[in-house]
Order: structure tokens, then C-alpha cells, then sequence
């Protein structure tokens, strides 16, 4: 079957190892279901594999990608829960978990295997595209707000970096859930597509917020992180899910425990975050905004657009 595939890692050219090529069908096994993958995103998980983060190279060559919807053999449409391990179902219970694409093959080819409790049922007003953008940046998001920020109608929430997948579901999210959203970006198109999502205010990086924010949906890094903690109201939270731009140095330590703020890692979230996720974009007509689609033989191009930061929203690639 086709497959887009980490053949080698390069720290600092990772589109070097990026091949599109051919690799053996998933082999039957007990408990794993083989699902004929129709759509699968893209995320910065598959660029940090091909520099070698989380991919050693006795795990190469390794298939990419965390998210997928597709047909199971009984012809059930289903997204793709993305991480393995940690419940015991399929795998057993000593099992770390990982993201799919670290340990077991991902989602960026014809078929992907993975535990039969992985699979979530897709709803009927969701395509498999757009269903497809959800399990990472869209699940990660939805847990940063609702989960771990523990969010609600009326507060105030800023999302750094607005343009990346996780930046553009918060924000979408958020907006739809009834928070006001302030949002930041280098870019004017990307700070005025942020406006049509819903945002309140779209701002330059380091620019003063109208108000100081309940919580900071944070995935930039050093770039963003002084800003962050200066825009929180004291005993706010700022949720952290990456650091594109580095680990921020100062920490400002001292700005965060005096202020009492609370600082909150994520990353994805659990099954029943995605069920909910879910029901919540079938039940009030939100949909992930999609940058473009292309077709899987063309996944070079799908990700030197990623590598770029040229695109708003999710690159999905069908089969």
C-alpha cells in the first residue's frame, strides 16, 4: 500500500527523510481493527518525527501521521484515536502510551491499524475530512479550553499564534462556546481569518490585551511566553501544548508565583474528550477549518506548506 513515510531523520532539513513510498498492508492482529483510511491531517507532530524527536532510528523507516477517519471492514465510518497505550485495551496494561507514528505505524497511508477501543464512531454531518482534522489539534484544544482551563461563557481567553491547527481550533472553539477570544498573530490575513472565526480582537505579538485573560492557550513558546504571563490575571492558568519557537528563557518564575497563576500541560486528550469533541461540532454545526486538501501522493508538497507556517487551519491528505 502507499504510505508517507519517515525514511531518515535530519534535525535541521527534516523534508530530506520525507518519502512517499510503498510498505507492507497492517498484518491481522487480536483486539486491532485495520481501518481503510479516507482522510488524514497533518500535524507538527510529523515534522518533530522527521528531525528524530520521539523517533529513534531503530524505529525507522516509520509511517507519520496521528490522525485519520476512515471504514473499518464492516463498513463503519470512525475517527482514529491517536494514542496507544496507558488503558491496557489492545496492548495490555504496561504499556506507555505513545502517539500513533512513534511506536506503532500512523495514519498517512492506505490503512492503519490500531486497537479496536481506539475507534470513535464518526457522526453523519461531519465528512471525513473534516473529521479527520480532530483527534490532534482539534482534541488538544478542546482539552486545553474545557479540561483543563475549565473555561466557560464569558471568560476571556488568549491564543497565541493564531494561524496554527491547535491556535485555530481553541480558537474557533472558544468563540462557538461563547468565550471572548483575543488572538495574536505576525501576520494580518492570518489575525484577520481569526476575526471570521470569531475571534474578539486579533492583535500584533506583544501587543496590550483589552483585559487581562482567565487563561492563555499557549503552543509558540519563547517567542510568546513573556507575553503570556504578563496577560493573565493573577490565579489565571496558562495551558501549554508546545513551544514551536523554543523553550522560553526567563521563565519568569517569579511573576508566576506571586500572580499564584497555574501553569497546565497537554498534550491530545482522551477518548472521551474526542467523543465529546465530537458531539460538539456535529450538535452546533462548528467545523475545523480546513487550509487545503491534496491527495496523498502529493504529501511533499502538503508538508513543505506546514514547514512554511504558509497555511491557516488543517492540510489534509485523502486516499
Amino acid at each position: 500500500m502507499t504510505a508517507v513515510v519517515a525514511a531518515r531523520t535530519d534535525p535541521a532539513n527534516p523534508l530530506e527523510g520525507l518519502e512517499v513510498r510503498e510498505v507492507p498492508r497492517p498484518e491481522p492482529r487480536e483486539h486491532w481493527t485495520t481501518v481503510d483510511v479516507r482522510a488524514a491531517s497533518l500535524n507538527h507532530h510529523d515534522l518533530w518525527s522527521l528531525r528524530g524527536v520521539g523517533l529513534p532510528p531503530d524505529r525507522l523507516p516509520m509511517v507519520l501521521g496521528c490522525d485519520a477517519a476512515g471504514v473499518t471492514p464492516d463498513g463503519q465510518e470512525v475517527v482514529v484515536h491517536g494514542v496507544v497505550g496507558g488503558t491496557g485495551h489492545g496492548v495490555g496494561p504496561q504499556e506507555r502510551p505513545s502517539i500513533l507514528s512513534e511506536t506503532y505505524p500512523g495514519t498517512l497511508a492506505e490503512q492503519v491499524a490500531v486497537p479496536t477501543w481506539n475507534l470513535v464512531p464518526k457522526p453523519a454531518e461531519l465528512s471525513f475530512a473534516e473529521a479527520a482534522c480532530l483527534p490532534t489539534a482539534w482534541l488538544t484544544a478542546y482539552r486545553m479550553l474545557f479540561t483543563s482551563a475549565g473555561l466557560g461563557p464569558g471568560d476571556r481567553v488568549l491564543v497565541q499564534g493564531a494561524g496554527g491547527g491547535v491556535a485555530s481550533a481553541a480558537t474557533a472553539l472558544a468563540a462557538a462556546a461563547g468565550l471572548e477570544v483575543v488572538v495574536t498573530s505576525r501576520d494580518p490575513a492570518k489575525r484577520a481569518r481569526a476575526l471570521e472565526l470569531g475571534a474578539a480582537h486579533a492583535l500584533e505579538p506583544g501587543s496590550r490585551v483589552p483585559a487581562r485573560v482567565d487563561a492563555v492557550i499557549e503552543t509558540v513558546g519563547a517567542a510568546t511566553w513573556g507575553h503570556s504571563v504578563r496577560s493573565v490575571r493573577p490565579g489565571g492558568t496558562i495551558v501549554v501544548a508546545g513551544a514551536t519557537t523554543g523553550d522560553p528563557s526567563p521563565m519568569e518564575a517569579q511573576r508566576i508565583f506571586f500572580t499564584q497563576l497555574t501553569v497546565q500541560g497537554v498534550t491530545m486528550g482522551s477518548k472521551e474528550d474526542l467523543e465529546s469533541l465530537l458531539r460538539f461540532c456535529a450538535r452546533t454545526g462548528l467545523r475545523p477549518t480546513i487550509d487545503s486538501t491534496l491527495p496523498l501522493a502529493q504529501a511533499p508538497e502538503a508538508f513543505a506548506r506546514l514547514a512554511a507556517g504558509e497555511h491557516f487551519g488543517k492540510i489534509v491528505l485523502t486516499v
